[in-house]
């Protein structure tokens, strides 16, 4: 760790654990941004990363000062921990190798999930964030033109004048993160937030930098990924007119797959490789990696399989792992611990969708909430919707999964439903209730608690 690094990561800690809430938010979301996991160190066989150290103290923060207990579980927040539980407990008893990366994986997820839980409370608390971070993301981005033009990043140990990754004549940034593809999912996630927040009267200017940023992001990755990612974002803003017969939109969605799949001659999964040939990246690797591991479904399905044995799954192997690339978020849960993985992975996005659904519809039909509100939820409705495609192309492998497990915990905070309370339940028994009103409403009280639960 550099000696700038230890600096930047000491003001960040203290941040996070003196100051008040909402500037803990950004001094964690601040030190992920410029911290790179190349600033680490070893402690017991443990990587711990600068931001680990961070996210370690942003839990011992709201611990200590209770901020978490204030929280109620969701079932959001639920199926996040079966998730990691399950997928952990089931590659150490599968697997003895690479136990210590996997355990911190978990508790990286876990610690990062439940500190921005505790941290962000109101939709207010998300516009405040939108605006501060700008103060953050503004330098971050003339240092990531820099890399771009001057072909030299800033952010490594040791700056070197060396062209790096190229496509066509442009280089392809990094950042602070491990891979162009990432540096272009931190714009293409947050331009759906920004676009939403333009509609704001009061932020408007804020947005439209933060919409200039973030595409600013996505051009200076130059990677096909993002750009396509960026541009699913602002089609998903095309569709607010019909927000609320989205039903259909999924229905059409379903019977446009069933018609590709019918009259497609190769799997309904190539269709990445086409959509890469517009904008660019590796699309047929994505396809014919889910090909392949469909093939070979027999020998990871119930407890996933050794990344090892990937090997011959493709001409070339990653040196790092020794096997196949395996860049699909949702193949990374299956070969780590099987089917049943993969399925909670998704009983988790179901969840997501159907509390922001629900959270739209109440905020249609509430004449006492402002359209501004709506507009930030189909705005994290969206972002959601790029998360589950750049899945298919990518792993979050490097700091990006702070910034997805606080955007996850923005929509668990603002979609969760509130407090059961006498207002809330009609016909609440009292002293002047008869008996057989009281079972009446004894039970309805007890139907809404177990909806709850």
């Amino acid at each position: 760790m550099t000696p700038t690094g230890i600096c930047i990561l000491l003001i960040v800690c203290v941040t996070v654990l003196f100051a008040s809430a909402r500037w803990a938010l950004l001094a964690m979301i601040g030190g992920a941004l410029y911290l790179p996991m190349a600033q680490q160190v070893n402690v017991l066989g443990f990587h711990m990363f600068a931001v680990r150290f961070i996210e370690l103290a942003g839990f011992i923060r709201v611990m200590l000062r209770r901020e978490l207990a204030s929280c109620r579980l969701s079932n959001i927040d639920r199926a996040v921990l079966l998730l990691y539980v399950y997928s952990t407990l089931v590659f150490l008893l599968r697997s003895k190798e690479l136990q210590a990366n996997h355990i911190g994986v978990a508790l990286d997820a876990l610690l990062c999930f439940f500190t921005f839980r505790a941290l962000v409370k109101t939709i207010d608390d998300l516009r405040w964030l939108l605006n501060a971070f700008l103060l953050l993301l503004t330098p971050y981005v003339a240092l990531v033109l820099y890399e771009s033009f001057a072909m030299r990043s800033l952010f490594e140990p040791v700056p070197s004048a060396t062209l790096g990754w190229m496509r066509g004549t442009r280089r392809r940034c990094f950042g602070s993160f491990s891979n162009p593809s990432l540096l272009g999912t931190l714009g293409s996630s947050l331009l759906p937030l920004y676009v939403g927040h333009w509609f704001s009267r009061n932020s408007r200017s804020f947005a439209m930098i933060g919409i200039a940023l973030c595409l600013t992001i996505v051009w200076a990755s130059n990677s096909g990924g993002p750009a396509s990612c960026a541009m699913l974002g602002l089609a998903g803003w095309m569709l607010w007119q019909i927000r609320s017969q989205i039903r259909w939109l999924r229905r059409g969605f379903v019977a446009l797959t069933v018609m590709l799949a019918i009259v497609m001659k190769a799997p309904i999964w190539f269709v990445l490789a086409r959509v890469s040939a517009l904008t660019g990246g590796d699309g047929y690797h994505r396809s014919q990696l889910i090909d392949v591991a469909l093939q070979n479904i027999d020998k990871w399905w119930l407890a996933g399989m050794p990344i090892r044995d990937t090997i011959r799954w493709f001409p070339y192997f990653l040196d790092i792992t020794g096997g196949a690339d395996i860049t699909n978020n949702y193949l990374s849960f299956g070969i780590t611990a099987g089917l049943g993985a993969v399925a909670l992975l998704l009983v988790l996005l179901i969840r997501v969708c159907r509390n922001l659904g629900r959270t739209l519809a109440r905020y249609r039909t509430d004449s006492k909430t402002a359209r501004d509100n709506e507009y930030l939820v189909w705005g994290l409705g969206v972002m959601m919707v790029v998360h589950m495609f750049n899945w298919l192309e990518i792993t979050y492998f490097d700091q990006t999964y702070v910034f997805w497990f606080m955007e996850l915990a923005v929509i668990s905070s603002l979609t969760q439903k509130p407090n059961i309370g006498k207002s809330e339940l009609t016909g609440l028994p009292n002293a002047r209730t008869s008996p057989k009103a009281r079972r009446s409403s004894t039970a309805f009280a007890l139907e809404r608690l177990a909806l709850h639960l």
